[in-house]
């Protein structure tokens, strides 16, 4: 059983690391952490180390090599180094060690390090433990929706910092969407010509360069992550029916489409006019028509050769202007392209309504965690096919959901949605557990956990960080840390007073987050 606590001068504190250890155990004593602090060993890593710490605490370290205290950091050398993205970390008075299994798993040490660095008076210091950690899960994602809204090269940045640190190794960009097209392709130039100019509201739209482009994979490689790119198809595909307009079908109006642009403002769809709302399900592809797959192919070829990651998404949600045999049509012929070019395909949990999806196709569930309206069946019929499942529930760990209203909060400034039987709290966030949400789906059918953050309301960084922190390190605990029950660290009490402990640290660090009054928020 994992302990959570230590004492320090008589009083019991408790260690501010988030996402939960497998195993961490205090020891007395401390390591100060003083200028004349040496860092060695993996020189990636005391970069990481070293950035960390300068946030916290303004000290730049610069010791030689007679220090009498360091910091040594590596990769475990040995052929049973552990599991992958496992770590080592051992603190005493006069030493840290961080020993990864591999340079991943470094990295989370390092990070897992920097959480545990504390005030101590006038000074810092790190408490000393021993900590055994290693992921629960392999696919630990965040996913950013960047067509809503339009969110540039450095903001996608910010936020793959912000992710890392907290043990989350994909990053899925929602690239196209009714509002916009946001990603060049040189197959297929009119996207980005035509139809990624405008966003929700009416906001300036906007696109990524292939360069942009190689910049953000580049910069969550440096971070320990993948890029899982999404083009959204059949439905959600106005924006490509603006530069290609044989390819796309009437939209379909409904009184739910007609109610959402009553509500929301944005208008009703019109063919050939670029579509500024939040309505959804009315677009498509025109099935039937070889073009279409041509486009498919075009479009995912090229972004297949700029994506060294091994996932491609192809969306597959919310198609109600597509007939149900025409939508499973697609998906077949969508999923064997991707797969075709040797990429896994991903698609949300409404695809496996398809029987013909290629094999191993995964499936991203966000229905509820108590599923509705078959969604759970859905999801299993990908395990059926050979997949496996990621766990995105909405009504747990859709970021962009309001938060309950909070008094402290003005009201221009309650951003998000509430559809996913929201408001969600931090807590509803947390109390959850992986293997339960649907029935049928084993532990090892879970590829992985993933938190969306969609954009409608959400405009600028400040946005942005308002609505994932905390509720982010909630899905980051799901993801990384041991099953509910099964250590004392995973419980709701526990977890927000290991949040509450990182309010410095995010504040230094520049995080805008949320100041729920769920938590006890610590600050010096």
């Amino acid at each position: 059983m994992c302990r959570r606590r230590r004492r320090r001068n008589g009083v019991t504190v408790s260690l501010p690391v988030v996402p939960a250890p497998a195993s961490i155990e205090p020891s007395a004593g401390s390591f100060p952490l003083v200028p004349a602090t040496a860092i060695d060993g993996d020189p990636d890593a005391a970069v990481a180390l070293r950035r960390v710490i300068e946030a916290r605490t303004g000290l730049m370290l610069d010791a030689g090599p007679e220090a009498a205290r360091r910091v040594i950091l590596g990769v475990e050398a040995r052929a049973d180094r552990g599991a992958p993205e496992s770590y080592r970390l051992v603190v005493d008075a006069e030493t840290v060690t961080v020993t990864g299994a591999d340079a991943a798993g470094l990295f989370y040490g390092v990070q897992t390090l920097g959480q545990l660095i504390a005030r101590d008076g006038d000074g810092w210091m790190i408490p000393a433990v021993t900590a055994q950690d290693a992921p629960r899960f392999a696919y630990r994602g965040v996913m950013l929706d960047v067509a809503r809204h339009f969110h540039p090269v450095p903001t996608v940045k910010g936020y793959i910092d912000r992710a890392a640190s907290l043990k989350f190794n994909v990053l899925h960009l929602h690239l196209s969407d009714d509002q916009g097209w946001r990603i060049e392709l040189h197959s297929r130039p009119r996207l980005t010509e035509v139809a990624s100019a405008t966003a929700v509201g009416a906001d300036p739209g906007g696109f990524y360069t292939k360069a942009d482009y190689r910049e953000i994979v580049e910069y969550a490689a440096s971070r320990h992550m993948i890029v899982v790119p999404e083009l959204d198809m059949p439905g959600h595909t106005h924006a490509v029916g603006l530069a290609y307009p044989e390819l796309a079908e009437e939209p379909v109006l409904s009184d739910s489409i007609r109610q959402v642009a009553h509500e929301y403002g944005g208008g009703l769809p019109t063919a050939g006019t670029a579509y500024e709302g939040m309505a959804v399900g009315f677009s498509s592809l025109k099935i039937h028509d070889e073009a279409t797959y041509d486009f498919v192919a075009d479009v995912f070829g090229e972004l297949a050769g700029m994506t060294p990651g091994p996932y491609l998404h192809l969306g597959g949600d919310e198609a109600l202007g597509t007939a149900p045999e025409d939508f499973a049509l697609f998906v077949a012929r969508a999923t064997a392209i991707i797969s075709d070019l040797g990429k896994i395909p991903i698609a949300w949990h409404e695809a496996g309504a398809a029987d013909g999806i290629a094999d191993s196709t995964v499936g991203q569930y966000w229905g509820y965690v108590a599923p509705t309206d078959g969604a759970d069946d859905r999801a299993r019929a990908f395990v059926a096919h050979g997949g496996q499942v990621i766990l995105s529930p909405a009504d747990a760990i859709y970021l962009d959901m309001k938060y309950p209203l909070d008094p402290s909060t003005p009201a221009g400034r309650q951003l998000g949605l509430t559809w996913a039987n929201g408001p969600t709290s931090v807590e509803r966030a947390y109390a959850w557990e992986p293997s339960d949400v649907v029935a049928g789906i084993d532990e090892d059918d879970v590829l992985g956990v993933e938190a969306p953050l969609w954009t409608e309301t959400i405009r600028t960084p400040d946005d942005i960080d308002t609505m994932a922190f905390p509720r982010i390190a909630a899905a980051a605990e799901a993801a990384w840390s041991p099953a509910t029950g099964t250590s004392d660290l995973r419980t709701w009490e526990s977890f927000r007073a290991r949040v509450a402990s990182l309010g410095p640290l995010w504040t230094r660090l520049g995080i805008g987050f949320h100041r729920s009054d769920e938590i006890p928020w610590v600050t010096e």
